[in-house]
């Protein structure tokens, strides 16, 4: 079981440092430094434990980390990510929320390129939100796409054979013509993910949002300034600037990082080279990034 640091307090050391602090000429030389944990969230957001990928797996422990560290001021995300799988984006907001809340340490995100849908989702887990000028931010909605391969089949006079048990096991089949009640049941479930993102978003925004829910909420992207007008995004800002204009000039960014995998596999002896899937996952990656022009 993970030690439990209690963050709502300053340790004894920082009560008596602070205390010393007060006397001139010493005191300037013993000040305790401001402390922020910087988590960037960078890449698709999926459970598929692949380099470029962000996973409840993954970042869980990071988190952690990030929170235990001692008298910690502030937890800062850095984001660049076009989204993914909504209860991966979930688990890692709540957890992210759940140790904000328990430690009193404020969070801020920081949007870098782009933050949309699930990116979104995962910056309202903080409490204020900055972008830059050219920032794409929300795409609020939720999207499947495939591919429908009957005529090709039908074409090349392939014969599919599928054997289920349950009527409904072969749910959008792409070997099959596209049956509209399974596009129907598909669509009820996307609805019932599209009404959890926007309460999340509303819980966390609350009266910053100016607009409709069809102008905020129908999977519509917006840019820098446009974000922070429709209530999305806070202020311009990146994390250096920022941090250092709240916790003074020599406030210390903390870093954490995912272990560098080709390093940890050079450690360990089980070094790894790219194969088929490994390939097939960074074209989906890339064809995902390619959607926002990155």
């Amino acid at each position: 079981m993970d030690k439990q640091i209690d963050n709502s307090k300053p340790s004894v050391v920082r009560q008596m440092t602070n205390a010393v602090a007060d006397f001139p000429v010493i005191g300037k030389i013993i000040k305790p430094r401001n402390k922020v944990a910087v988590i960037r969230l960078s890449g698709v957001i999926a459970d598929q434990g692949k380099k470029g990928t962000i996973s409840f797996h993954k970042y869980a422990p990071l988190i952690k980390k990030a929170f235990a560290i001692a008298d910690l001021n502030e937890v800062a995300l850095v984001i660049n990510s076009p989204g993914g799988a909504p209860a991966q984006c979930s688990l890692i907001s709540s957890m992210i929320r759940n140790l904000s809340e328990e430690k009193n340490i404020p969070v801020t995100a920081f949007i870098e390129d782009v933050a949309a849908s699930g990116g979104y989702w995962l910056a309202c887990a903080a409490d204020k939100i900055y972008v830059q000028p050219s920032s794409i931010v929300g795409s609020i909605g939720v999207i499947s796409a495939m591919f429908g391969f009957d005529k090709t089949i039908q074409r090349y006079d392939i014969e599919r054979r599928v054997y289920t048990s349950g009527e409904h096991k072969s749910f959008l089949d792409p070997f099959k013509a596209e049956d509209e009640d399974a596009v129907k049941r598909l669509k009820e479930m996307q609805k019932d993910i599209h009404k959890n993102f926007i309460q999340w978003v509303r819980e966390r925004r609350g009266d910053a949002l100016k607009g409709t829910n069809k102008s905020l909420f129908e999977g519509d992207i917006f840019v820098g300034g446009k974000s922070i007008q429709k209530g999305l995004a806070d202020e311009f800002g990146d994390v250096w600037t920022v941090m250092r204009a709240k916790h003074g000039k020599k406030v210390k960014l903390i870093s954490i990082e995912l272990d560098k995998p080709f390093i940890q596999s050079l450690l360990t002896g089980a070094v790894r080279f790219p194969d088929t899937d490994d390939i097939i996952n960074a074209i989906e990656r890339k064809t995902i990034w390619n959607r926002w022009g990155l």
